[in-house]
């Protein structure tokens, strides 16, 4: 069964688990925002950016119109759990090479989901796991500190500008087949 790979779907609406997986407690707020025009470059920190359909952020590198890593999304609450395990007080987000950081809203809860954040249509697309840069921006110990807390890869359905202060939170799906 090596490289059998199963994808397990949100349960039907008749299942016990589906209202509870359909479930959030609040929405998320968008922290921080960073791109990276060139691969390995720093990202610079903006206060919005332009979502663009299949291909990702305006002036960030990763912008491949097949490529399922379009955005890359991480929990402030991880960069703490992060912190914690580095024994620092803070991780700067530029350092874990992500595009937006959230707080208030499971990123592994929207897993198979489309989602908001600010005007822009966003998908799950996998978990974003870290590479051997973490060792490199974090220090000894990085790359293990980062696993179980990278966050997600997300691709761009709909166009639209997300802001620091902008709202993360699953579309309904009422509102995903446009009957709301």
């Amino acid at each position: 069964m090596t490289g059998l790979k199963l994808k397990m779907a949100l349960p039907t609406e008749a299942s016990e688990l589906h209202p509870l997986m359909s479930r959030h407690r609040k929405d998320g707020i968008v922290e921080w925002i960073g791109v990276r025009p060139e691969r390995r470059a720093d990202p610079i920190a903006v206060t919005e950016v332009n979502a663009v359909r299949g291909t990702g952020l305006d002036g960030d590198h990763y912008g491949n119109p097949n490529g399922r890593r379009q955005v890359t999304l991480i929990q402030a609450e991880h960069l703490d759990a992060v912190a914690g395990m580095l024994g620092v007080e803070h991780v700067d987000p530029r350092l874990t090479r992500r595009n937006i950081v959230v707080r208030g809203i499971n990123l592994l809860a929207l897993k198979d989901r489309r989602f908001r954040a600010g005007d822009a249509v966003l998908e799950f697309a996998g978990e974003c796991h870290p590479c051997s840069r973490m060792e490199e921006n974090l220090g000894g110990g990085g790359y293990n500190a980062m696993r179980g807390h990278g966050g997600i890869i997300a691709r761009v359905l709909q166009d639209g500008v997300i802001r620091v202060g902008d709202t993360v939170a699953p579309v309904t799906l009422m509102e995903q087949y446009g009957l709301d």
